[in-house]
């Protein structure tokens, strides 16, 4: 949770602007759903995941159950972290969802590729969802954030709410950090420049997604 949070504190986000294009659908296959689904992801959702990726032939070229740190990952929903593919089939899905993934190489690395991918390659991923929590710029940590409930963050609001996320995973407080921080957070997010990051302005535009 905590570099997904220091990700939107010192960068701005992936913005996509231009014309839409029709483009291919990602194939969704639900190979297990359990019984109880007490939540469904959503874009701005922080998702944990197993993968295995296989090409068109069904040779795997990846699982995360034995490749890499042998971990599964965690990923923002819905603003490119991850392929296009995933961000589109991977939604409305619960907590233990078991789905297998088709992906047309325009929702996948298309013409260029990448490291072992070729180029214009149909990818099939197995996905199981482990886990879904809040998202950095999802309603529910806003609403935490804002501790007035004016739908509006000040710099007090943000520099405490650092403070607090730093206590919690265990790091000490850094009151010059969280300054630098809270300042570059409001010179990218308070668009207007009127000193204080609306709820508009702190949530993903999913419009774009």
């Amino acid at each position: 949770m905590l570099l997904a949070m220091l990700s939107w504190l010192c960068s701005s986000l992936l913005s996509v602007s231009g014309g839409k294009l029709p483009e291919a659908e990602v194939n969704i296959e639900v190979l297990h759903r359990p019984f109880l689904c007490h939540r469904k992801s959503k874009y701005g959702d922080l998702l944990l995941v197993h993968q295995e990726g296989y090409f068109e032939n069904g040779t795997m070229f990846y699982t995360s159950r034995t490749d890499g740190d042998k971990h599964a990952m965690w990923f923002t929903l819905g603003i490119r972290e991850v392929i296009k593919g995933w961000d589109k089939g991977l939604q409305d899905m619960c907590s233990g969802e078991k789905r297998r993934l088709t992906i047309p190489p325009a929702l996948a690395y298309g013409k260029d590729g990448k490291g072992k991918i070729p180029p214009e390659s149909t990818l099939t991923f197995v996905i199981e969802l482990l886990d879904i929590r809040n998202g950095p710029r999802s309603h529910e940590s806003f609403q935490e954030m804002d501790l007035n409930d004016d739908w509006r963050l000040s710099k007090h609001e943000v520099k405490e709410y650092l403070k607090k996320e730093f206590e919690r995973h265990g790091y000490p407080p850094n009151d010059t950090l969280h300054e630098n921080m809270m300042e570059d957070i409001f010179a990218k997010e308070d668009k207007n420049k009127d000193g204080f990051i609306s709820s508009r302005e702190f949530t993903y535009k999913h419009d774009e997604l």
